[in-house]
């Protein structure tokens, strides 16, 4: 029995926001602002034909880099689905995962994972299985 191998690629972006954690009982409960770090990985099992590529880079930076549009300079507490959702690093992966995944559909590859980080050294990643 022969395994099949994938290709997984990565990219990552940044995006400048402020937000309000809600019931945190911290400083973190004012607004406060975060250059956010963001790290997308997408995989696959086919590259295409012509060029060999899993995705070209340009195109999942150009899906990500719209999906962070909605974000970047925004007070995430006004933005959806953070009106009701606090805007944790938690949430914002996942938020960022749906949004990339609904725009890479079709295109050969799937989102694997989203990872957020406020500042170095700590970071929040969503998967689904």
């Amino acid at each position: 029995m022969s395994k099949k191998g994938k290709w997984r690629l990565e990219i990552t972006e940044d995006f400048a926001a402020s937000h309000q954690l809600r019931h945190y009982e911290g400083k973190c409960e004012r607004m406060h602002g975060h250059n956010f770090g963001v790290l997308v990985a997408v995989q696959g099992d086919t590259l295409t034909p012509d060029t060999e590529l899993l995705m070209d880079f340009k195109e999942l930076r150009g899906h990500l880099k719209s999906v962070l549009a909605e974000l970047d300079h925004r007070h995430l507490n006004e933005v959806e689905p953070f009106t009701t959702c606090n805007p944790s690093s938690e949430n914002l992966a996942r938020h960022i995962y749906r949004g990339l995944a609904a725009k890479v559909a079709g295109a050969g590859v799937a989102v694997a994972s989203v990872t957020v980080s406020e500042k170095p050294g700590q970071s929040a990643t969503y998967f689904e299985n």
